[in-house]
């Protein structure tokens, strides 16, 4: 068996990797060796580059873990040779030739989640909608932490077409927060079906990285056992 020690967490739009840090701590604590990406939101090209750059530096086979639009990142970056497997974390899945705007075609709109959007085009959640959009179930502090420290996104990148959908090839689990306030429930369980993953619901907000960290760090394991033992 070659056991899978590796794992990289990629983020989503308006945040960074801290968020991370529960499940950071949970798998290292397991002896894991966990890198954590910092994309620069600026474009798709951008984020999967930063990724893949993470991705080069591992010392064997990873499994690779998105957010949110972190999930479009690693269905992209996902190709590379090093991910054994993809966990999509409320995530998007968008397929080949797809855009992420496209994955909220025929799917309910979602009130509490507002976007700012800037005359340069980048983009903030609305300070005043942000908990309840995003971290509904988080404490007012950990909540106001994750509003005041908001990067912002390139609104564009949500229109740029996929060129490869790593889940096609690469087997898939989804943790999906069932009371996510930034995505219509039934676009994640479609997106989740479609690709084949393996799905875990979670009573949590958009923010279940950082809400229910022990949660996700069980799947991201199981995730990494199960690649193993069929490697």
């Amino acid at each position: 068996m070659n056991e899978i020690k590796n794992v990289v967490l990629v983020h989503g739009a308006f945040a960074d990797g801290s968020g991370w840090r529960g499940v950071y701590d949970n798998l290292t604590a397991r002896g894991y060796a966990v890198s954590i990406v910092q994309n620069p939101l600026t474009s798709l090209e951008a984020d999967v580059a930063a990724t893949s750059r993470v991705l080069d530096r591992q010392d064997g086979p990873a499994i690779l873990v998105g957010h949110s639009w972190g999930g479009t990142v690693i269905t992209e970056a996902g190709v590379h040779p090093k991910v054994a497997g993809l966990v999509y974390v409320s995530a998007l899945a968008p397929d080949q030739g797809e855009t992420t705007a496209q994955q909220y075609d025929g799917f309910a709109p979602t009130p509490d989640f507002v976007i700012d959007v800037g005359d340069d085009g980048y983009g903030f959640i609305n300070p005043g909608k942000f908990k309840a959009g995003f971290a509904h179930d988080a404490s007012d502090a950990d909540a106001a932490f994750l509003r005041d420290s908001q990067v912002p996104i390139n609104m564009g990148v949500f229109g740029t077409a996929l060129t490869r959908a790593a889940w096609r090839d690469k087997p898939s689990w989804a943790v999906i927060a069932t009371d996510d306030h930034a995505f219509d429930q039934a676009m994640l369980q479609h997106m989740a079906t479609r690709s084949g993953a393996q799905i875990t619901n979670v009573p949590a907000s958009h923010a279940v990285f950082a809400t229910q960290p022990t949660i996700v760090a069980d799947i991201i394991h199981a995730a990494a056992e199960a690649v193993s033992r069929a490697a």
